[in-house]
């Protein structure tokens, strides 16, 4: 977004969308793998190759795009392209699967050791045709479906602040909950798992921090103001902006970084929830394009397909700029201090105060607006994004592309 009467450098300046730069970092714990032997064995796996296509798209990233993968992941030029290449085509392959599948579903995630996708389903029966697609299969005892159906459950349960989060975890055929191992003992955390145990297949695992959100106080930057509050846009769409929810109730006034008036919300939703969306006006117009903060060129945004578990992903926000990490989990339920988001998917990359709302990308594709986390990006972190085709299905709101 931008005004009319300003001058910026490069198009994007006031479109404040991003990633971090702390690539892999691990749960605080690994969830249990389910002990039924129907879940745990896994069919003769097939390699997915990148099309020639997919190359050909990865070949075209800009050399600061492959230099951050480089720097941030310690491939070499060459890796880089392969794993972008091979990132777009398991994506891809990922649609075509679930398709196949059909109920049999269980969740899938990419894995950059070697580049595949694989794909759990509960038929047997599919195998060779999901295999056909290109992934690799695992047979589980729970599908997507049902785990789902456990998710809602707990959902419906009140948390205590013991509990950071709970998700769906395609790898373990579970749903993880994760709790804070200072808070394990207390007589609240243990009934709230007692009773999740009861809701369907969940373990449990222990996580160190609480989420919090990243708003933050007025600073300099290229943010956008919501009375004293700073938080960052996320991706343009036709006739405005989305961005988290907690950043402003419906109606909220918003400032752009020059302080000159944007325009209000005009949607809203947190807890339960983070997502909102702008209107722009005032000679503010927007642009399909997410800030690269100088540490590699401004991204064109051309669409808003899902990157799958595993996947690298980049985000960019109005204080801690262009980092990037990648996919740990999706469809996990946030524990904040002002109640319970869902629908999350959850990342190794760090934020801090101010990035909230900042946009996260996967090569030229939206993925979501930054919510939450745990941790700093000195010394590391995971935060959530609130899914970018939720915000937009929700609003009925167009994604501006290239």
């Amino acid at each position: 977004m931008r005004r009319k009467t300003v001058v910026r450098t490069g198009l994007s300046a006031l479109l404040l969308v991003g990633t971090w730069a702390t690539a892999g970092l691990a749960p605080a714990s690994a969830a249990t793998p389910d002990s039924d032997p129907a879940s745990t064995s896994a069919s003769t796996s097939m390699s997915a190759p990148a099309s020639a296509s997919a190359a050909k798209a990865a070949l075209a990233a800009s050399a600061g795009l492959l230099t951050a993968m480089q720097k941030e992941f310690g491939l070499t030029k060459s890796q880089a392209v392969a794993r972008l290449a091979a990132e777009k085509t398991a994506s891809a392959i990922d649609g075509k699967a679930q398709h196949v599948a059909g109920a049999s579903y269980g969740g899938s995630w990419f894995s950059a050791a070697d580049n595949r996708l694989t794909v759990a389903i509960t038929d047997s029966g599919k195998a060779a045709a999901v295999r056909a697609t290109g992934a690799t299969v695992k047979l589980v005892k729970h599908s997507e479906r049902a785990l789902d159906a456990t998710m809602k459950r707990i959902d419906a349960l009140s948390a205590p602040a013991g509990v950071s989060s709970w998700r769906v975890d395609p790898k373990t055929n579970r749903v993880v909950v994760n709790v804070l191992a200072s808070e394990r003992a207390d007589k609240a955390v243990a009934g709230f798992v007692a009773k999740a145990r009861k809701t369907g297949p969940v373990t449990v695992a222990e996580t160190t921090q609480a989420p919090t959100t990243f708003a933050a106080g007025t600073v300099g930057g290229d943010p956008y103001y919501t009375g004293n509050v700073r938080c960052s846009i996320g991706f343009s769409v036709h006739g405005g902006f989305v961005t988290a929810g907690h950043c402003g109730p419906r109606g909220q006034a918003v400032r752009g970084w020059d302080n000159s008036p944007i325009g209000n919300f005009q949607g809203s939703s947190f807890p339960g929830n983070d997502h909102a969306w702008v209107n722009v006006a005032n000679g503010w117009w927007t642009v399909p394009v997410v800030l690269g903060w100088g540490a590699i060129p401004d991204q064109l945004v051309r669409g808003s397909n899902e990157a799958p578990i595993g996947a690298s992903i980049c985000r960019s926000g109005s204080t801690t700029h262009w980092r990037c990490g990648n996919v740990l989990g999706k469809n996990e339920t946030v524990n904040y201090a002002q109640g319970a988001v869902h629908q999350m998917t959850k990342t190794s990359v760090c934020a801090e105060g101010g990035d909230s709302g900042g946009s996260f990308l996967s090569g030229d594709q939206a993925q979501g607006v930054t919510s939450g986390g745990w941790g700093n990006c000195s010394g590391g972190g995971e935060t959530w994004y609130q899914p970018i085709n939720e915000i937009l299905s929700t609003y009925g709101l167009t994604l501006h592309t290239a």
